[in-house]
C-alpha cells in the first residue's frame, strides 16, 4: 500500500510522518465559488469520490507557522468586508522584532502596510509581521474562523510571540538573549518536553483539517472569492522550495506554507498539474534530532507528497 511506502520514506530519513492528500475539484476559472463554507464536502472532510491518501491523518500535530494561512485568510476576509484598510500603515520597532526573516530580522525600524505584513508573513514566514497582523485582526476572530470552517481539531493559542514567551517561561529566562545562551545546554529530553512541541498544549491541528482548509480556500468556500484569491496568491509567493516542491516535476506549480520548530518539519499546500488537476497536501515530520535544518527530512517530505499525489492520479485514471 502507498501508505506503508510513505512510512518507509520517513523512516529512512529518521523521522515519523503524518500526511493527508486529496484531490481538489477546481473549475477552469481557478475556483468554484460555491455558496457556504463546505457544504459540498463529504463526511470527515473527504472529497465526494472518497479518494485520499492518509497516514495518521487524524493524529494531532503541531502546525507552527502553518497557522499563518488562517491568519492571512482572516485578514483577507476583513479587508474584503471593509472592516480594515489593507493599506493601513504599521511601524515595526525594535520591541516588535523576534529575529529571523523579513521585518523580524531588520536592524532599524520600518513602516509598511497591513497587506505587506501579510505578504512577509506568508512569503518568508516573518514572525514579527504575523504578530502585528494578528494584533490587528484579533486572535479571537482567527479562532472563530477555524470553527466556522469546520476545522474541529484545530486550536490556535496565540501568535509567534506568545509561543516564544511560553518557551522563555519554561526555560526560566527573561529574554531571547538569555534563552539563546541557556537553551543549547539543556538535555534533549528537556527540550522535547517544551509545550510548543506538544500538540496538546500549543497551536495544533490534524493533517485532515489542514487539507480541508486548503480545499475551502481553493474553491472559494472559505470566504468571499476575492479573499480566497488573495490567500492563494500569497501562498504562491512563498520563497522556500526545499520541501513539497522537491517532490514534483518542474511543470507542476506549488502554493504552500512551511512550518519549522526544533525536531518538527512540515509543509501544507496545493499542487497544480498542467492538465488542471489540483491536490491538497499536508505533511508533518517529527525527528528525535532537534536540529532546525534537516535536508534529508525536507527531501522525504517532498518525496512522500509526490508519492501520495502520484497514487491519487493513478487511482483517478482507473475510475
Amino acid at each position: 500500500m502507498v501508505e506503508e511506502r510513505i512510512r518507509q520514506v520517513f523512516a529512512g530519513a529518521g523521522a515519523e510522518g503524518r500526511l493527508h492528500a486529496v484531490p481538489v475539484r477546481v473549475d477552469t476559472e481557478g475556483a468554484r465559488g460555491a455558496e457556504g463554507t463546505g457544504g459540498a464536502e463529504g463526511a470527515g472532510g473527504a472529497e465526494p469520490d472518497g479518494r485520499e491518501v492518509a497516514v495518521d491523518a487524524d493524529t494531532p500535530v503541531v502546525i507552527a507557522s502553518i497557522f499563518k494561512v488562517l491568519l492571512a485568510l482572516e485578514f483577507a476576509r476583513q479587508a474584503v468586508a471593509g472592516q480594515l484598510d489593507p493599506r493601513e500603515r504599521v511601524r515595526v520597532t525594535a520591541a516588535d522584532r523576534l529575529g529571523g526573516w523579513g521585518t523580524a530580522g531588520c536592524l532599524d525600524d520600518v513602516e509598511l502596510s497591513l497587506r505587506d505584513l501579510a505578504h512577509f508573513a506568508m512569503s518568508v514566514s516573518d514572525n514579527t509581521a504575523a504578530d502585528l497582523l494578528l494584533a490587528r485582526v484579533g486572535l479571537d476572530t482567527v479562532q472563530l474562523l477555524a470553527r466556522e470552517l469546520g476545522l474541529e481539531r484545530t486550536r490556535i493559542v496565540g501568535g509567534p510571540r506568545d509561543l516564544l514567551e511560553s518557551m522563555l517561561a519554561e526555560v526560566g529566562v527573561r529574554d531571547e538573549r538569555e534563552f539563546a545562551a541557556r537553551y543549547p545546554a539543556l538535555p534533549d529530553d528537556r527540550k522535547r518536553r517544551l509545550a510548543v512541541l506538544d500538540p496538546r498544549h500549543t497551536t495544533a491541528s490534524t493533517p485532515r483539517d489542514i487539507t480541508r482548509l486548503l480545499r475551502l480556500v481553493w474553491t472559494d468556500r472559505a470566504g468571499p472569492p476575492q479573499a480566497c484569491a488573495l490567500v492563494r496568491d500569497l501562498m504562491h509567493r512563498q520563497v522556500f522550495r526545499h520541501r513539497l516542491v522537491s517532490g514534483f516535476p518542474d511543470d507542476v506549480t506549488v502554493a504552500a506554507k512551511t512550518g519549522t520548530l526544533p525536531g518538527l518539519h512540515m509543509e501544507a499546500g496545493v499542487v497544480r498539474y498542467p492538465d488542471g488537476a489540483h491536490y491538497a497536501i499536508a505533511v508533518f515530520a517529527r525527528t528525535r534530532d532537534l536540529a532546525a535544518s534537516r535536508p534529508t527530512v525536507d527531501a522525504a517530505i517532498g518525496r512522500a507528497a509526490g508519492m501520495a499525489v502520484g497514487h491519487l492520479r493513478a487511482d483517478g485514471e482507473g475510475r
